[in-house]
């Protein structure tokens, strides 16, 4: 039996997005996803996001737990039984921090994790991230200010239109190691809001590898981050693979 929701605060949620050709990144995915297409691109990335007084519902913030997370993540669209088309998000992989996470991830609620290791540092409007998984297989680095708009060579070509696409991706798919399922999970947020940054530097090792992503396959395209926001988390109905 799983917990249905989980609530909490997102207290910083960066989300660092790369296009990639729909090829390539096809190759990434289950037979049943297809990318989800912006200016004939997919869209990929990391959500880094910081969580706190995350508990069941209902319970009191006093109980909660605080962490910090990371989620590869690809914009997606899918047919269901009825041959209606929709979209979300296909995770093949999610860190964190939190040993909690680690135990009941895939267990008491969707979402199996890696342990990794996070560091952050937030002065005014200046942010540099860096994680590092156990294992040694994933890496990401982040450091920037925040902006007043997206990158001129961002493949949307508005804030809003940026906005409106990722929102729509609140329906999250993730692997399991059992291999026979995808566990599924929404996110709901009261209110939704996101400003672009500035980057400086961005690394990541997932995009970095050229035996998945041939040399210019993939590039960053722009990052956004999201503050303060009141969440729920809720499981969603397994896919079948």
């Amino acid at each position: 039996m799983r917990i249905p929701t989980i609530e909490g605060t997102i207290r910083r949620r960066f989300l660092v997005n790369f296009r990639v050709d729909p090829e390539t990144m096809q190759k990434q995915l289950p037979a049943r996803f297809r990318p989800k297409l912006q200016d004939g691109m997919a869209v990929a990335g990391i959500c880094l996001i910081r969580l706190e007084h995350l508990r069941p519902k209902l319970l009191p913030e006093i109980v909660g737990l605080s962490s910090e997370n990371a989620a590869h993540r690809v914009a997606v669209v899918w047919e269901d039984a009825e041959g209606i088309t929709r979209e979300g998000v296909y995770i093949p992989r999610r860190d964190t921090n939190s040993p909690v996470n680690l135990l009941l991830g895939g267990r008491l609620f969707p979402g199996e994790n890696h342990k990794a290791q996070f560091r952050v540092s937030e002065a005014d409007d200046e942010i540099k991230f860096a994680m590092r998984s156990e294992d040694g297989s994933v890496e990401a680095k982040l450091a920037g200010r925040i902006a007043d708009s997206l990158p001129q060579t961002s493949v949307f070509p508005s804030l809003a239109e940026a906005s409106s696409f990722f929102e729509a991706g609140s329906l999250g798919y993730s692997p399991t190691s059992g291999g026979k399922h995808l566990d599924g999970l929404t996110l709901q947020t009261k209110e939704w809001h996101v400003e672009p940054l500035d980057v400086r530097a961005v690394f990541s090792s997932y995009f970095a590898d050229e035996k998945e992503f041939p040399k210019g396959s993939a590039e960053f395209d722009h990052a956004l981050i999201m503050r303060d926001l009141d969440s729920e988390w809720r499981n969603a109905s397994d896919l079948y693979v």
